[in-house]
C-alpha cells in the first residue's frame, strides 16, 4: 500500500511545483491541478472529478459584479465543456491542454450563441 501512494504524491508534489511558480494560473493549470487532487480520493470518480473541476475552473471566483449575461455565458460554458470535453480526461492524465482548447471552442460558441440578437 506505500508503494502505490509515493508515486501520486511525487506528482502532486510536481504539479504543485508548476502551479506555484506561475504568477497567473491558466485554465490548463487550475484544472490539471484540480483533476490531480481529485483522483487521488477514493470515493471520487473519473465523471465526478472531470465534473466539479470544469465547475471550479470556468467559474473560478464568484464576484457580486458579475453581471447576468457573464453568468449565462459561464453555465453556457459549462454545459458544454461538461458535454464535449469531459471526455478527453482519463484516470491517468488530465490532458488540461487539450481540455483547455475544448472549452475554449465552447466559449467561442457561447459568446456567439448569447451575441446573436433574439
Amino acid at each position: 500500500m506505500k508503494g502505490i501512494r509515493e508515486p501520486r504524491l511525487l506528482v502532486i508534489l510536481v504539479v504543485l511545483g508548476m502551479v506555484v511558480g506561475q504568477s497567473t494560473a491558466t485554465f490548463k493549470d487550475c484544472y490539471a491541478k484540480c483533476f490531480i487532487f481529485c483522483m487521488i480520493e477514493p470515493d471520487h470518480t473519473l465523471c465526478s472529478c472531470t465534473t466539479s473541476c470544469l465547475k471550479e475552473c470556468i467559474f473560478p471566483a464568484a464576484t457580486p459584479q458579475t453581471s447576468i449575461h457573464e453568468e449565462s455565458l459561464g453555465f453556457c460554458k459549462l454545459g458544454c465543456a461538461s458535454s464535449l470535453c469531459s471526455k478527453l480526461s482519463t484516470k491517468q492524465n488530465p490532458n488540461g491542454e487539450n481540455v483547455e482548447k475544448c472549452v475554449g471552442s465552447c466559449s467561442k460558441k457561447c459568446t456567439m450563441s448569447y451575441s446573436l440578437p433574439p
